[in-house]
């Protein structure tokens, strides 16, 4: 019965993008099928063999020691602060995104993170179809945010008509930065943030293809690696790293500080006209029904529901802060289908993000990703539901 309904619920997302296609002529069905196979094959591969397995528990273990790495710095710098049981959210989960900022600009000096992202993008072009800027840029959101991801790309931006440029935009809402997996997975199972991160890749790039397919000549299906770091030492990177992963989160602690404020004026402001009732239980029995198809047992739905919903209505963290305590009276079905599904930056404070960061690059498209914000964020939405489906049909 669940894999009925996760094959409904696919179908459901390829209806939906199939809708709201703007060219049904051109989409790429053969490229889109090999991906939903890679999908499913990566994502059984992951969760049901040994070595699977072995891979998941490799990486969480580099992640931890990452961790520990890292608050060796934090425990220097603020060792003479007392705090309680717990912690403080901010010492202990976000200060962690500095030192990953740090190496992942280190590698990306060093050349290592670029050219493994270009060959490995170029291989996803080649088995799809699909261009390489694309598949590039795809395969780059794995480890980069949505405004670095983006700024990579700059020197090609001249290529992009606008379908080129909602398949970017897409890739950029539909994954995270590996810069924030550490933090992630203090908060939630590891092995399913871990599984999510390439899910959300491909069901991105099939999403958006359906909905903004594009066909490239070979002239303009180009990418250029070489001015992808300003950064004239690794002393730099490591500097430039550092204060950008700082910048991160502060960010992320100041829109933290004011969505969770704003979703108590909220509830305070329904609970004064519908007494008892919140913004999550609302959002809980509109998501229901999808919950349902995805795999969500009946009787977790609402639950789950409403932490997807506040999920698009906030950003990921303020959902997983919300999510973490239920864990313990969740099944390991909703447990994996919902962190696959909060793992990525499907959310409205997206949009503004990244239509910034293409404005900073080019004016003029920026304006054309304003124009198609909200289908931006559908697409988003929808990319998120594919992925928890997916990885639901194996846990």
């Amino acid at each position: 019965m669940d894999i009925l309904l996760g094959i409904i619920a696919i179908l459901v997302v390829f209806g939906l993008a199939y809708l709201l296609s703007n060219d049904k002529k051109h989409i790429n069905y053969r490229g889109i099928g090999i991906m939903l196979v890679l999908q499913l094959v990566l994502t059984w591969f992951m969760f049901k063999t040994e070595i699977g397995a072995v891979i998941i528990n490799g990486i969480s273990a580099l992640f931890n020691k990452l961790i520990e790495f890292g608050t060796v710095g934090i425990n220097f710098v603020l060792g003479g602060f007392v705090v309680g049981e717990g912690g403080v959210f901010f010492f202990n989960v976000l200060l962690l995104i500095i030192f990953f900022a740090t190496i992942l600009s280190v590698l990306t000096y060093l050349k290592i993170l670029p050219v493994v992202i270009k060959y490995i993008g170029g291989l996803l072009s080649k088995i799809t179809g699909l261009p390489r800027i694309e598949s590039f840029n795809a395969v780059n959101n794995i480890f980069f945010g949505q405004s670095e991801a983006i700024i990579a790309i700059r020197s090609q931006f001249h290529h992009l008509d606008a379908n080129r440029l909602f398949i970017v935009c897409a890739s950029a809402m539909s994954s995270v930065s590996a810069s924030i997996v550490g933090a992630y997975i203090q908060m939630l199972p590891p092995q399913y943030i871990f599984v999510a991160l390439p899910l959300n890749m491909f069901s991105a790039l099939m999403v958006a293809s359906v909905m903004n397919p594009v066909v490239v000549p070979k002239e303009k299906d180009i990418v250029d690696v070489k001015d992808i770091s300003d950064d004239k030492s690794i002393f730099e990177a490591m500097g430039n790293g550092a204060l950008e992963g700082g910048k991160i989160a502060l960010i992320v602690a100041a829109m933290l500080i004011a969505f969770i404020a704003s979703l108590e004026l909220v509830n305070w402001i329904i609970q004064f006209v519908f007494a008892g009732v919140t913004l999550q239980q609302i959002l809980g029995y509109i998501l229901a029904p999808i919950a349902i198809l995805m795999g969500i047992p009946t009787n977790e739905v609402l639950d789950a529901g409403a932490i997807m919903g506040l999920k698009i209505v906030t950003n990921e963290f303020v959902a997983m802060l919300e999510f973490q305590p239920m864990m313990d009276s969740m099944s390991e079905k909703t447990i994996g289908i919902v962190t696959v599904f909060l793992t990525s930056f499907a959310n409205f404070s997206s949009i503004g993000i990244i239509a910034g960061s293409v404005k900073g690059i080019d004016s003029k498209k920026a304006s054309i990703v304003s124009g198609f914000g909200m289908k931006l964020l559908f697409n988003a939405i929808l990319t998120s539901i594919l992925s928890a489906t997916v990885a639901g049909l194996f846990i």
